[in-house]
């Protein structure tokens, strides 16, 4: 597909303006955009990403645990079994990224899993935030720490600064 394809714009969201990108097949891309806005036609967004923000508006309203969005992901067989185990974790609850390996099968990649989780396109729709570290603290994120723990705290998955969040159980 060749970029013309792609459409952009940007929502506005309570933590900071995310730029939304839409491919031929659906969302290609969120990213927190600290530094600038993308280049993006001026108009009416088109259906996708229109249903992107809605869907991002009630998730920020406390009122969407999950997203429904059609999504066209790039990536390697393991970034795509990764990033499509991330969408079974569910709201308010957190895995380890050992954990999560053991989940997508491959255990003894664990860091190979964690670079699959950091390249997420689309964070906060496929939920790479919920992913920490084995001792509960919290890891890198796209959008940095204090996002993460932002998302988590509305998730109601971390109360306070140092609590342990919800571990997911044997799926």
């Amino acid at each position: 597909m060749n970029d013309a394809a792609i459409r952009c714009m940007t929502y506005d969201s309570p933590l900071g303006p995310i730029a939304l990108e839409a491919g031929r097949f659906g969302l290609r891309a969120l990213r927190f955009d600290d530094d600038a806005a993308p280049a993006c036609a001026a108009g009416t967004p088109p259906p996708t990403l229109a249903r992107a923000a809605a869907q991002l508006d009630e998730y920020f309203a406390g009122r969407r645990t999950t997203f429904d969005l059609p999504l066209d992901l790039r990536g390697g067989p393991l970034e795509m079994r990764v990033w499509s185990e991330l969408r079974c974790i569910p709201h308010g609850t957190t895995v380890s990224y050992g954990r999560l390996a053991e989940i997508v099968g491959r255990p003894d990649v664990v860091r190979a899993v964690a670079g699959a989780v950091a390249r997420t396109p689309v964070p906060v729709v496929i939920p790479c935030h919920r992913v920490i570290g084995a001792d509960g603290a919290l890891r890198g994120y796209v959008g940095g720490l204090a996002r993460k723990a932002a998302l988590l705290a509305g998730e109601g998955a971390i109360a306070t600064a140092g609590a342990a969040p919800p571990q997911l159980e044997l799926l």
